[in-house]
């Protein structure tokens, strides 16, 4: 199967906790962050969330946007590394059942994982050991599925390392030589703290498709305003996404400006919201509709994603949404 839609980006296991703001204040952490952490922290992590309630799930940015778009019918490749052990058995045995072209590479290394943990606001920080993600680079990726693919999906945690970093610009020159469109999730606040004007060269020179929160949006364009933000980007790339919380979200396309209003229900848990939105996105272009009602369905998804806990669909939650999708519930 050629995939339409080929992603690269960090498996991981999602170890999901509900905690106190007095919890992050006791660990040091910066709530709504994401933390890249060693093998010791994630030692101290696990022994301080012992007896807990814990949720475990197939997880990382990039996967949860590829196994979305392959859950309502899209062909997705997942591209990353993982371990030989029960983790890495766990997340291929997932991808399977969903459908997703499996691209994961193994080696001697642990399977990543992240411990997402829930604060009372339903706002989650992460906390991600890179474990096998880090032996990701360029003689992983298939360049014939990047070249016959309509678009390439990648997010900024890739700049975490070199090897990463060298595998996304490898896959970049072949799509950018295919054809194939080059969609950016700049993903986490604090990589585009370390990777600002990286990430402005990149916008601006390669992407077709850049997604962004308004935090994210701010620290790249220095301004508060969601709206001028997506303008900013609107100029650097065809089509610029910035979320921007309950407010909704803004889409510069091509110099045209929408405000998509939030489709949603109260938040129980915010995880995986933005990599929702990304596939709900994608999920409109690749069936051609425009990028306003690609919007909505983005909102619409990600409005039903933050209602539960955990950063994908059920399975009988994909054939409601599917349906509702189908009878147009997100114009609504």
């Amino acid at each position: 199967m050629t995939p339409r839609v080929y992603g690269i980006g960090n498996p991981l296991i999602d170890i999901i906790v509900q905690v106190t703001e007095d919890d992050l204040s006791r660990l040091g952490l910066h709530k709504g962050t994401m933390h890249l952490i060693d093998e010791d922290r994630r030692e101290e992590l696990l022994s301080f969330i012992e007896g807990k309630a814990t949720a475990y799930s197939c997880g990382g940015s990039c996967p949860n946007t590829i196994i979305t778009l392959a859950s309502f019918g899209i062909s997705a490749a997942a591209a990353g590394m993982v371990g030989r052990d029960e983790f890495s058995t766990i997340y291929r045995t997932r991808l399977k059942e969903l459908g997703v072209v499996d691209q994961l590479g193994s080696c001697e290394a642990p399977t990543g994982s992240s411990i997402i943990l829930i604060s009372p606001d339903s706002e989650r920080t992460m906390n991600t050991y890179l474990g096998a993600n880090r032996q990701f680079g360029p003689n992983d990726i298939n360049p014939d599925m990047i070249s016959k693919a309509d678009f390439f999906h990648f997010t900024g945690y890739m700049w975490d390392t070199d090897s990463q970093k060298a595998s996304i610009l490898a896959a970049i020159s072949i799509a950018e030589t295919a054809g194939t469109h080059i969609s950016f999730d700049i993903a986490d606040p604090f990589a585009v703290s370390r990777n600002r004007f990286a990430f402005l060269e990149l916008i601006s020179q390669h992407a077709d498709i850049v997604f962004a929160n308004k935090e994210e949006a701010r620290i790249l364009f220095d301004n508060y305003d969601a709206y001028e933000c997506a303008r900013s980007m609107g100029k650097l790339c065809r089509t610029a996404v910035i979320k921007n919380g309950k407010l909704g979200s803004f889409i510069c396309h091509e110099g045209k400006m929408w405000n998509i209003p939030v489709k949603g229900k109260e938040p129980l848990d915010t995880t995986g919201a933005g990599d929702i939105y990304a596939a709900g996105f994608l999920l409109g272009r690749c069936r051609d509709f425009s990028p306003y009602e690609s919007g909505l369905i983005a909102s619409f998804l990600a409005g039903e994603i933050i209602a539960q806990r955990g950063a994908q669909f059920t399975d009988t939650k994909t054939t409601a949404l599917k349906k509702m999708i189908a009878d147009q519930a997100w114009k609504l």
